[in-house]
């Protein structure tokens, strides 16, 4: 039979194509086949896989650990738009607020989400509640576990789902909203698989991290990444100091642990940001540090005792070092001290920056409060201040931290002249006090320094450089001193509301 055209086109077509293959397949040592033949090969195909990392082994062992935490909530403590008050003091931010936002919606698991967002528990005979979605783990055999304040909080009844689906009651032992953590207790008399908390101090940038949790209620989810930062400040309280991860954490996750590759907890999710509300790859943690000697505080007592200084700080700028004759910006600068603190005892005063505890290097004013917040009230310490251009130490024993942080108690200044004077060069207008403590503020240019620094009209100007001030001359008189010493600017401490702040005003203008 004769071929026609066609017919030879197609098969020196496949002619071709096999000879094609032979060769593809001769160039990475495969045995070839053709559509003709039974495809078998010779030998098996075997593939070196790149040595990439397998997160199996740790989380096979971790797993059993983490669970999912249920947590019926109190129908009457729910706010009009379905969400639960916040812990920590953001529902009294205005609603357009950045930080306001932030919390609203990426730590929502305790705070229920909204209407089409909620879960229902329901029983017989029993109006239908709320129940919020979370995520734990096990830190004893028996049966402590660990998980968010913002989960748990407002809750009347709290279920522990385990990773094989059983479902267990929990009780509540503590909780302490600073720190956003609470501890939980299962009594169900059996033996738990746990999990330890590593040194967090080890971790590096860039070390993988997995995360384990109940995103959006589907139970024991694993994701995986590496520590994008450490010691972000997010604003949630007076002792941020996360870990920041890029593992997927979503709604739920909550309470979760973030583990090193040697299955110990390196961190608890706590937070996220995202302008959508789901995962972009920025998650907080608290690190296990903050988190051990918190759960043990709670284990022990239902609630953390921390030490407490009495004062009100606020960061030191580079140009408040200057003006202070202080050769590096480090330290806490005291705005205030508190009638009753610790620190008036001692002889601490407003314009003092705190250098030092116990020989521990203070670098910023957050530190200072995470330092002494880790001490118990009752320890005596010591002190370094920078204090009138040298370095100064005192000691004193640290109370116990208010339940509620108080504010610095100021007297309101008045004046006794009636005279005004003006510092035209720096923008400001002031008239003397009725007691001869202070200058009250009359008038700011807005177009000048003062303004810039953010004095108003109504703020009280109580000292200079730590240096009492009764006129506009004390002002001017202090500047001179400044710039016979080479300095740019000067301290001023200022008054509103009954709160004690510091601004520097530069010499050159004054």
């Amino acid at each position: 039979m004769t071929n026609s055209p066609n017919t030879v086109s197609k098969s020196r077509s496949r002619f071709l194509a096999a000879a094609a293959s032979v060769a593809i397949a001769g160039a990475i040592g495969l045995t070839a086949v053709t559509s003709e033949t039974t495809p078998v090969l010779a030998d098996a195909v075997r593939v070196d896989a790149p040595q990439v990392p397998s997160f199996a082994d740790v989380v096979e062992r971790v797993t059993p650990a983490v669970v999912s935490v249920r947590v019926k909530a109190k129908v009457d403590q729910m706010s009009d738009d379905g969400f639960s008050p916040f812990s920590q003091g953001f529902d009294n931010l205005p609603d357009d607020h950045p930080m306001k936002r932030f919390f609203r919606q990426f730590r929502g698991e305790g705070e229920r989400g909204r209407q089409d967002g909620r879960r229902w528990h329901r029983d017989h005979n029993r109006k239908p509640r709320p129940v919020a979605q979370g995520s734990g783990f096990f830190i004893s055999e028996d049966g402590y576990l660990v998980t968010n304040n913002h989960v748990v909080e407002d809750g009347s009844a709290f279920t522990v789902v385990t990773d094989d689906g059983k479902e267990l009651d929990a009780k509540l032992i503590g909780t302490d909203p600073r720190t956003d953590l609470a501890v939980l207790k299962v009594e169900d008399g059996g033996k738990f698989t746990y999990v330890d908390f590593a040194d967090d101090s080890a971790i590096r940038v860039g070390d993988w991290v997995v995360a384990v949790g109940n995103p959006f209620g589907l139970g024991g989810t694993v994701t995986a990444g590496i520590v994008s930062a450490r010691g972000r400040d997010i604003g949630a309280g007076p002792y941020d100091d996360f870990i920041q991860i890029d593992a997927a954490v979503n709604r739920g996750n909550s309470g979760g642990p973030a583990f090193n590759l040697s299955g110990q907890v390196v961190g608890i999710n706590t937070a996220i940001f995202s302008p959508s509300g789901g995962n972009v790859g920025i998650a907080f943690a608290i690190p296990a540090s903050t988190a051990k000697q918190v759960v043990q505080d709670l284990i022990k007592d239902g609630n953390v005792k921390r030490g407490w200084l009495g004062v009100q700080i606020q960061p030191v700028t580079s140009e408040i070092a200057e003006s202070l004759g202080l050769k590096d910006a480090k330290g806490a600068l005291v705005a205030g001290v508190q009638d009753d603190g610790p620190a008036k005892k001692a002889g601490v005063v407003a314009g003092d920056i705190i250098t030092q505890v116990d020989g521990k290097d203070v670098s910023s004013s957050r530190e200072l409060a995470r330092i002494i917040a880790a001490n118990p009230p009752g320890k005596a310490v010591d002190v370094t201040l920078w204090r009138n251009g040298k370095s100064e130490t005192l000691k004193l024993d640290l109370g116990v931290l208010p339940s509620s942080e108080k504010q610095a108690s100021t007297e309101a200044p008045a004046t006794p002249e009636d005279q005004a004077d003006a510092l035209a060069d720096l923008g400001l207008t002031v008239t003397g006090a009725d007691d001869g403590k202070g200058l009250v503020v009359t008038a700011v240019d807005p177009d000048s320094d003062a303004a810039d620094r953010g004095i108003q009209a109504g703020d009280v100007i109580t000292s200079v450089n730590s240096a009492e001030v009764k006129s506009a001359g004390d002002i001017t008189q202090a500047m001179a001193d400044a710039a016979k010493a080479g300095r740019k600017a000067v301290l001023v401490q200022v008054t509103r509301d009954a709160a004690s702040r510091f601004v520097t005003l530069p010499v050159s203008n004054g």
